[in-house]
């Protein structure tokens, strides 16, 4: 058996690509090395005519703006550049699964979702004080680290606000009811985005842009206190929503912090029960009572 390294399926600048990846988004998404700093880096690859005509300075410039965005749930941005008519984006790069993979189809522990619904609005959050609006969260985009923490794609951050062609444009499953109609995103959109994945994550399913019942309806683990929360951020008309992420945020830790005295996720099991063993329980429980008439028997004679 050979012993040589395998050389790179590409060089785009410095970084020497690997392996291909599922891009989730335009163009082509790669694991790779960073050959002058000796770490391993995700590089995205925007198709040739990702930007608009005249508009690629302007989106690199908006790209390069987001390292000045440092949240630790939010992916790092490392480097943005040129490469043979095409724009890279480089990113770290995270080892985990997609907070879909987690959810599993079905809803999961409320504190749990509570927490990690505080990590994505207090990363909105930021990304919003730095002029930033997401418009594409959902939970095939939120990434869950090997630590179990949140971590929003900040590539959605550089291609929104007009920078991105058409195709970036298209809807997503937890647009805003103002998306949805055509309406440009802002920050009320991003919040709605957040209690959509919430409120999937506490139901396994997605709210209406109607307008929805409260989250108890489905799971009776949901206490009133969080009901409330999660339906002032996926109100239909966004003036009725929190008007900012940071004060959603906030929302959801005081609910938390009251449900936590109240102690009311102390009860909550963890994963769906489980069917018991009753068979077994049985079959061990006859050998056990064969076992004690044996030794009994054996003393007696």
């Amino acid at each position: 058996m050979s012993d040589t390294i395998p050389g790179p399926l590409a060089v785009v600048a410095h970084y020497n690509l690997l392996e291909r990846l599922e891009p989730a988004g335009p163009g082509e998404l790669f694991r790779a090395r960073d050959t002058k700093l000796g770490r391993t880096v995700a590089v995205r690859l925007l198709p040739a005519g990702f930007t608009a005509p005249g508009a690629r300075e302007e989106f690199i410039g908006n790209a390069r703006g987001l390292a000045a965005l440092s949240h630790p749930n939010v992916t790092t941005l490392f480097d943005v550049g040129e490469h043979e008519g095409r724009i890279y984006l480089v990113f770290e790069f995270l080892k985990g699964q997609s907070l879909r993979s987690e959810m599993g189809g079905r809803p999961i522990n409320v504190r749990r979702a509570l927490d990690l619904a505080v990590q994505m609005a207090d990363a909105v959050a930021d990304a919003h004080a730095c002029g930033y609006v997401h418009g594409g969260l959902s939970p095939e985009s939120v990434v869950i680290t090997a630590k179990g923490h949140a971590k929003i794609p900040a590539f959605a951050l550089a291609s929104r606000e007009g920078f991105a062609s058409s195709t970036d444009a298209r809807l997503h499953d937890y647009d805003s009811p103002e998306e949805a109609q055509g309406v440009l995103s802002d920050e009320r959109s991003d919040i709605y985005s957040v209690g959509a994945v919430l409120f999937e994550m506490l139901t396994g399913k997605r709210p209406l842009h109607r307008g929805t019942a409260a989250p108890s309806a489905t799971n009776p683990h949901v206490p009133p206190e969080l009901d409330e929360v999660v339906l002032k951020a996926v109100a239909p008309n966004p003036d009725s929503r929190y008007q900012s992420s940071a004060a959603f945020a906030a929302g959801l830790r005081s609910a938390g912090a009251i449900l936590d005295a109240r102690g009311l996720f102390d009860d909550e099991p963890e994963d769906e029960p489980r069917p018991s063993n009753i068979g077994g329980i049985l079959t061990m429980t006859v050998l056990i009572l064969l076992g004690i008439a044996a030794v009994v028997w054996w003393f007696s004679r």
